[in-house]
């Protein structure tokens, strides 16, 4: 199980400018892309073959009596859900009262803490860190965010303890269901479970506010992750709930397909598609799920309305099926388990080379390359590299040639010819004398 980094500090010391050096190496399926905006809050860091989730926090201001309530209430759920906290001073200043404010909030959590000086850009940068120990923290390393100095001994230290990441040997089928709180969740995970009255077990997951349950369906042995909501209330509850999504990462990285449940009540918020973008960088299959269907006045017409609404909500993933339920009459629920299903088996689904290949000559009979500059792209030779999610190899003679939509177009030929309906799909452009 990947560990939780957060970093934390007042404001304007660069904790974002390190968040994004270190998370550099974090290559997203979908980028650029139009519906999602990317506020990069979370990310995954990889590094010697180890990785390890990343948290970036607002800056918390002491102001004139005590902290912003909401900045505070962000900032100790950051640190409640992280294992390691890299506590972020600024290498150009004197300790602030800001600096002794958090650190005594740091001190308080028990938890493990790693004070990074940034902003030291000269050479002699372990000649001024000092002053730093006044803050009563042992391991002090100082970097330079703007000049990307100090990022390789501060990432040892780190992931010194952290084990390689490993491949899932378990091949039952996981799948969790991810969210804002208050969605219905749980009540699905209950309902589907009632519905088969066959657990075979309820067993504590990796994480403190994840569960794993076992059971049965149609003479198969599945597991349903389902992951608590927030504990906090009233304002600061909706300051805080993006900060909830580090919950759902760890449940994504540990499943197979992700199930997106949206409240039919409330419909649709922009924090819905981070949650479904970070399960598409994650590789994984989707289902959306509209839940509490029974609130719903006209079924059969809003149905249509609601289908409308997700394809133009969610159109970096047209290809996830959608399912309405209601948890609380499980009207629906026998269509949910298909789905998810299919969704997966898509997800690992291997095609023929030959089969493959015959289909993209045809693609580009049909719709030949935009030329550009008198250069056309041409394609040699395209392969399956890889499956969960399904990754296809373009020998090409120059891959700065490819255009967004013609990219597009070759997605689509795919997808109209083998079933991927559930999973992401990456398309991957190398050229010919390219290892």
């Amino acid at each position: 199980m990947k560990k939780t980094v957060c970093l934390i500090g007042k404001p304007n010391v660069g904790k974002s400018t390190i968040f994004n050096r270190l998370i550099k190496e974090k290559k997203a399926i979908i980028l650029d892309t139009p519906g999602i905006t990317r506020d990069r809050i979370y990310g995954t860091v990889n590094y010697k073959e180890k990785s390890f989730h990343l948290i970036d926090t607002g800056g918390i201001d002491l102001g004139k009596d005590d902290f912003n309530e909401d900045i505070k209430a962000q900032a100790s759920l950051a640190i409640e859900e992280s294992d390691i906290i890299l506590f972020v001073v600024d290498g150009k200043e004197d300790l602030s009262a800001n600096d002794f404010k958090v650190r005594d909030m740091l001190i308080k959590s028990n938890k493990e803490v790693i004070v990074v000086v940034n902003k030291v850009d000269n050479e002699k940068r372990n000649d001024n860190i000092y002053a730093y120990y006044e803050l009563g923290f042992e391991r002090i390393f100082p970097v330079s965010g703007e000049h990307n100095l100090g990022f390789r001994e501060l990432l040892d230290e780190i992931t010194k303890d952290m084990h390689p990441t490993e491949e899932q040997i378990d091949d039952t089928l996981k799948f969790c269901l991810i969210g804002r709180p208050n969605v219905g969740k749980s009540s699905l995970i209950n309902a589907i479970l009632n519905e088969e009255r066959v657990i075979v077990s309820d067993v504590a997951g990796t994480t403190r506010d994840a569960v794993d349950t076992k059971f049965r369906y149609e003479g198969e042995d599945y597991i349903a992750i389902d992951t608590a909501g927030l504990r906090k209330k009233g304002k600061i509850y909706e300051s805080v709930e993006k900060y909830s999504l580090i919950r759902s990462l760890k449940a994504i990285e540990r499943s197979d397909v992700c199930c997106l449940v949206i409240d039919a009540e409330e419909g649709i918020i922009e924090h819905d598609k981070h949650i479904a973008s970070y399960a598409i960088e994650a590789g994984k299959g989707l289902v959306i799920v509209v839940n509490k269907w029974d609130t719903v006045e006209n079924p059969n017409m809003d149905i249509k309305y609601w289908k409308k609404l997700i394809e133009a909500e969610f159109q970096f993933t047209p290809y996830a099926k959608i399912v309405f339920t209601s948890a609380k009459t499980k009207k629906r629920i026998h269509t949910l388990m298909p789905e998810i299903i299919s969704a997966y088996e898509n997800n690992r689904r291997e095609v023929k080379t030959s089969t493959l290949n015959n289909i993209i000559i045809e693609a580009v009979t049909l719709h030949q390359p935009p030329s550009y500059k008198g250069k056309r792209l041409k394609i040699y030779f395209v392969s399956q590299t890889a499956s969960c999610p399904p990754k296809f190899t373009f020998q090409v003679n120059n891959k700065g040639l490819v255009h967004f939509s013609y990219e597009r177009y070759l997605e689509n030929k795919i997808r109209e010819n083998f079933d991927f309906t559930g999973t992401p799909i990456i398309l991957q452009f190398k050229n010919k004398s390219e290892k």
